[in-house]
C-alpha cells in the first residue's frame, strides 16, 4: 500500500512539468488572442476613443450669410458679442492675483466674482469660462489698451443674427433661434452643436442649408487628467452664403407705410412676367431682434406669442373672403363654360331672390342691361350671381384651379402659407369639413354667395396676386419666389400656360381696364401724373368669421406688357376697397414710377 502511494506521487510529480507548460502555453494564446483583437482587429476603435479622451475642440461658430435685397441692402446679416473669457488651466497662477485685481478695477467688476469662476472652472476642468457675456464699447476699448498686461484674460466673440430694419419684411426673412435638445439628436449628424441657431421662419428657415456655414475650432491636446497640453491646429469656420432676395427696399418701405394706419393688413407687390416678389408686407409686424436676445423680457414675449393681434401671423399668405377681386373667376367660369359668352348681356337688378333669401345690388337700384366689361366696372353683384347660378359651382371651381387658387402658390415660404377654400359640390357631400356626410347638401344660397367671393370662397392675397398676373401676363400662372443665386431664382423658374381662351383673358383685360377708367377705381389717378395705364379691381368683402368688412385692391400696370401687380388688403376695415385699400396701392405706383 505504502509502495503504491509512492509511485502515484511519482508520477504526479513527473506530470507537474507538462501541466505547467499547458498553462503557460494557453495563457500566452489568450494574451495573444487579446492583443490581436485590441491592436489588430479593433485598432481603429481603440485609437478613436483614446484620442478622444486625449484630444478635445474648441468650437468656432461659422458665419451665416447675408441676407440682401435686389439692390443689396442689408436686411439680415451677423453681429459680433464680445465676451472676457479665461481658460483656467492655462493661466499662468504666478501673474493672476496680479491680474485679476487689474481687470477688477478696470472694468469695475467683484473681483471675489473673477475668483468664484475661476475657481469654479479648475474644479469642473473647464477650457473655457466666461467673465463678462456682453461687453459694451466702453469695455472693450479699456481691455485693448492694458492687453499686454492683462495675458490671463482674453476677448471671445460670439455671433448673433443683427436685422438693421428690425420689423420691415420681418414675415418675409424670418428669424434665428437655438436648436432645442430633441432637435440636437438628429440635427448633430448634420454639423449642429447643442444650442446652434436654426432658421425658423421665412428665408432664415427656407434657405437654413445655403446659408448657415460650417463649424471650425481649435484641436487641443489634454493629459490623463484632462489638462492643457498643447494646440494640435485650427480650422476656420466655413461662412454662409450670401442670398439676394428679389424684394425691392424702396417698394417693401413704402407697403409698410402705406399699412400703418390699418388695424391689421397685407401688401403684395410681384412682376407679372416671372412671379417675383418685389415687396410683402404684413400688420402688425415684429421686431425680429428679439429673437437675438439672450434674455426675454416677459412683456416683450407676451405681445409676440400671447396677443390676440397675432403679429407672426403673415396675412399676406393668410386666407380671406375676397369679395369683388373674385368676380374676374365667376366671369371666366360663364365665358369658358359657353353658357354666357363674350356678347352676354344681363338685365341688373336691385335684388334677385335665391332660396329664401334676397341677394341685393350694392346699390340698391341695379345697373340697367349691361355686358362683362360694364359689370366689371361698376362691380355689379347682380350680374355676377346669374352667371354664377347659371354656370354651377363646379365650373366655378374648374376655372379657380387653373387660376392657382385651392392650392399652395409655391412660394418659398410655404410654412406660413394656408391652402385657402373654394368649395364644390363634392366639398358639401363630405360634410362642409364640419358636418356628416350627406347632411349638409348645396343649397342656392351658397351659389350666390361664391358668384361673388362671399363665404364658401377663402383666398390668400398671394393666390390673388398670382391670379391677377395671369390675366395681366395674357394667360401664364406663374410660381412667386422671394430669392436669387448669382442672378438666378433658387426655386425651380415656372410659367405655366393655362387652359383658357386668350379671347376671354382679353374681354376681362378690357373690363379691368375700364375699372380704372371709368368705375369704381377710377381714384387710382388722383393726385399721380405721368402713371402708366393701369388695370385693376376693388373689392369689399364681409368676413365669413363675423368681424367688420374687408376691403381689397388689385391693380397691374402697365395695362399692356404689364411690369407690376399690387395687392392691397385692409383686414377688418369697414368703408370699401375704393376708400381704403386703392390708397395704399396709389402710394406704392407713385414710388415705382418715380424709380422708373
Amino acid at each position: 500500500m505504502i509502495k503504491s502511494n509512492s509511485n502515484k506521487d511519482r508520477i504526479l510529480l513527473k506530470r507537474q512539468p507538462l501541466v505547467l507548460l499547458i498553462f503557460s502555453s494557453v495563457s500566452f494564446l489568450l494574451i495573444l488572442l487579446r492583443l490581436i483583437f485590441l491592436q489588430l482587429l479593433n485598432y481603429e476603435s481603440f485609437k478613436k476613443m483614446s484620442d478622444e479622451n486625449r484630444i478635445r475642440l474648441i468650437a468656432s461658430q461659422p458665419i451665416r450669410g447675408r441676407i440682401i435685397d435686389k439692390n443689396g441692402y442689408i436686411l439680415a446679416d451677423s453681429r459680433v458679442r464680445y465676451s472676457l473669457i479665461i481658460k483656467p488651466q492655462s493661466v499662468n497662477e504666478s501673474n493672476w492675483e496680479k491680474h485679476k485685481l487689474i481687470i477688477s478695477d478696470l472694468l469695475n467688476i467683484d473681483s471675489n466674482l473673477v475668483q468664484k469662476k475661476y475657481l469654479d472652472g479648475l474644479k469642473n476642468q473647464q477650457f473655457s469660462v466666461t467673465i463678462i457675456d456682453d461687453l459694451n464699447v466702453d469695455q472693450l476699448i479699456k481691455f485693448k489698451e492694458n492687453e499686454d498686461n492683462l495675458f490671463s484674460f482674453q476677448i471671445a466673440t460670439k455671433l448673433i443674427r443683427n436685422y438693421p430694419y428690425k420689423s420691415v419684411a420681418a414675415h418675409v426673412i424670418g428669424y434665428t433661434q437655438p436648436i432645442t435638445d430633441s432637435e440636437y439628436k438628429f440635427l448633430f449628424k448634420k454639423g449642429y452643436k447643442l444650442n446652434d441657431l436654426i432658421g425658423r421662419t421665412g428665408i432664415e428657415y427656407a434657405y437654413e442649408d445655403f446659408i448657415r456655414g460650417e463649424w471650425g475650432g481649435e484641436m487641443i491636446e489634454v493629459n490623463s487628467l484632462g489638462k492643457f497640453q498643447k494646440s494640435l491646429g485650427i480650422k476656420p469656420p466655413k461662412q454662409g452664403n450670401h442670398i439676394e432676395l428679389t424684394i425691392d427696399m424702396n417698394l417693401q418701405l413704402v407697403a409698410e407705410e402705406v399699412l400703418k394706419d390699418k388695424k391689421a393688413g397685407a401688401i403684395i407687390v410681384m412682376d407679372p412676367r416671372d412671379g417675383a416678389i418685389r415687396a410683402m408686407a404684413s400688420k402688425p409686424t415684429f421686431d425680429l431682434n428679439f429673437f437675438s436676445k439672450d434674455f426675454k423680457p416677459e412683456k416683450e414675449y407676451n405681445k409676440l406669442f400671447n396677443s390676440s393681434e397675432k403679429p407672426l401671423f403673415n396675412r399676406a399668405l393668410n386666407a380671406y373672403d375676397p369679395g369683388s377681386v373674385w368676380k374676374i373667376v365667376t366671369a371666366l367660369a360663364g365665358l369658358e363654360s359657353g353658357k354666357f359668352p363674350s356678347d352676354t348681356l344681363l338685365d341688373t337688378k336691385p335684388c334677385i331672390t335665391y332660396g329664401g333669401q334676397c341677394f341685393r345690388e350694392h346699390n340698391d337700384l341695379g345697373f340697367g342691361v349691361i355686358g362683362y366689361e360694364d359689370a366689371l366696372r361698376v362691380s355689379s353683384n347682380t350680374f355676377f350671381y346669374q352667371v354664377g347660378y347659371g354656370v354651377g359651382v363646379d365650373q366655378i371651381h374648374e376655372v379657380s384651379k387653373k387660376l392657382g387658387f385651392n392650392s399652395l402658390s409655391g412660394i418659398e415660404i410655404s410654412e406660413q402659407e394656408n391652402i385657402g377654400l373654394v368649395a364644390n359640390s363634392e366639398w358639401a357631400k363630405k360634410g362642409r369639413g364640419w358636418g356628416e356626410p350627406g347632411r349638409t347638401p348645396w343649397v342656392p344660397e351658397d351659389i350666390a354667395s361664391m358668384s361673388i367671393g362671399q363665404f364658401v370662397v377663402q383666398v390668400t392675397p398671394i393666390q390673388i396676386a398670382r391670379a391677377y398676373a395671369a390675366i395681366a401676363n395674357g394667360g401664364y400662372l406663374v410660381t412667386p419666389h422671394l430669392a436669387k443665386k448669382d442672378g438666378e431664382y433658387l426655386t425651380e423658374k415656372r410659367r405655366i400656360k393655362i387652359d383658357i381662351d386668350k379671347g376671354n383673358i382679353q374681354l376681362i383685360k378690357s373690363g379691368l381696364r375700364k375699372v380704372v377708367e371709368s368705375g369704381t377705381g377710377v381714384s387710382i389717378n388722383y393726385g399721380v401724373s405721368n402713371l402708366p395705364p393701369v388695370s385693376g379691381k376693388t373689392g369689399t368683402a364681409e368676413d365669413g368669421e363675423g368681424g367688420s368688412d374687408h376691403a381689397w385692391f388689385v391693380c397691374y400696370t402697365p395695362s399692356e406688357k404689364s411690369e407690376l401687380v399690387i395687392v392691397a388688403f385692409a383686414q377688418n376695415t369697414p368703408g370699401g376697397g375704393s376708400v381704403h385699400a386703392l390708397p395704399m396701392a396709389r402710394e406704392i405706383l407713385k414710388v415705382w414710377n418715380e424709380m422708373k
